[in-house]
């Protein structure tokens, strides 16, 4: 495993741990490394000091570090709306355009739902006076 610093084109720094180099390469060339301030995929390495282990620090108990753990208080802000967000709504996947549309229209019964859309459906929906806003989130169901 790997550690980066990174930063995306909006100048918000962040680290993020990666099985190798290529694989962050990979991963970032395919659009998977985002910003979890602003959602940006437009991400790079930025230069940080490498974790030299000397003999001083082998004697010590290392530090456990938890990858599932938060880094920062946005981070566990963001954990708290995914999961209000997913407790409190339906999940409606790429349904999310229509169920919204049907809701706006009467046609079904208001409640709150949450999904995905192409972008031109949500600007439709947005062009159309429909309520929607964006989740700083990708839903559970779509994450590793």
């Amino acid at each position: 495993m790997i550690r980066y610093a990174l930063k995306c084109n909006e100048d918000h720094g962040f680290e993020s741990w990666f099985a190798s180099a290529e694989a962050f390469d990979k991963l970032c060339a395919g659009g998977m490394v985002a910003c979890p301030e602003c959602g940006s995929t437009e991400v790079r390495k930025v230069l940080m000091a490498p974790g030299v282990q000397t003999a001083r620090k082998k004697t010590a108990k290392p530090k456990e570090e938890s990858l599932s753990a938060p880094a920062s208080e946005m981070e566990t802000k963001l954990t708290e709306l995914r999961k209000h967000v997913e407790k409190t709504s339906d999940y409606v996947g790429m349904g999310f355009a229509s169920e919204a549309r049907k809701m706006h229209e009467g046609e079904i019964p208001h409640r709150s739902i949450y999904g995905e859309a192409k972008p031109e459906e949500a600007k439709r929906l947005i062009e159309d006076g429909v309520p929607v806003a964006p989740l700083p989130f990708r839903p559970t169901r779509k994450s590793n």
